[in-house]
């Protein structure tokens, strides 16, 4: 498969002092938050080689050893800066996913605080509503642009890692390993023991059980 191009950033950079990517993970699971970051890029960092990231792409196309390596080394560099943020699972029941996943990348974009002239690149079909400044939203933007897939590794290994805490709260869901998603462990224990509060009820196999 292609690898993600840095192409847009670097024309864009021409005129902008950022690129930030965006992207979110957890939107299709029945439990836990869903979690977006913001990942802004300036010229510094384009004007460097980084063989550490040659094979970098989408998060979902990567092993969890993969991540966890790729968000370590993004962490580690100079001329990028990152926010994360979440909505919880009350937000999620009371405005919908779709709604809580754009508060939550508008979230995670605010939290970057950039003064400097920035275009924001939101991977999905949708702009980020709220959002006033420059954007545009790429359709699979995470397998097509670098900034983009950078920012769904950070969030996925966060929300991963948030997962993994949470099993230990809520034991016997399996939380640790299908974190939050709809597999058939998940599911056959969530109709074992029903639902807990990290269990989101506006979702229809969690809603049967109630």
């Amino acid at each position: 498969m292609k690898l993600p191009s840095k192409e847009i950033e670097r024309k864009l950079l021409e005129d902008y002092d950022f690129v930030v990517g965006v992207d979110e993970v957890g939107v299709g699971c029945l439990a836990g938050p869903v979690v977006a970051c913001a990942v802004a890029f300036d010229k510094v960092f384009f004007n460097k080689t980084h063989e550490q990231f040659d094979r970098l792409r989408d998060s979902k196309l990567l092993s969890a050893r993969q991540r966890e390596k790729f968000s370590e080394e993004l962490k580690k560099e100079e001329g990028l800066r990152f926010e994360i943020s979440l909505s919880e699972v009350g937000v999620i029941d009371r405005i919908n996913i779709y709604q809580a996943a754009k508060l939550t990348m508008l979230k995670a974009v605010k939290a970057l605080q950039l003064k400097e002239k920035a275009m924001i690149l939101v991977d999905g079909p949708a702009k980020i509503p709220g959002w006033s400044g420059d954007q545009e939203a790429i359709v699979k933007g995470d397998q097509k642009v670098f900034a983009i897939a950078c920012a769904s590794i950070l969030a996925k290994v966060y929300r991963d890692k948030l997962m993994t805490e949470y099993a230990e709260r809520f034991p016997g869901y399996g939380f640790e390993q299908h974190k939050g998603y709809g597999t058939k462990l998940h599911l056959e224990q969530l109709t074992a023991l029903g639902p807990c509060s990290l269990h989101r009820r506006s979702f229809a196999p969690v809603a049967a059980l109630l």
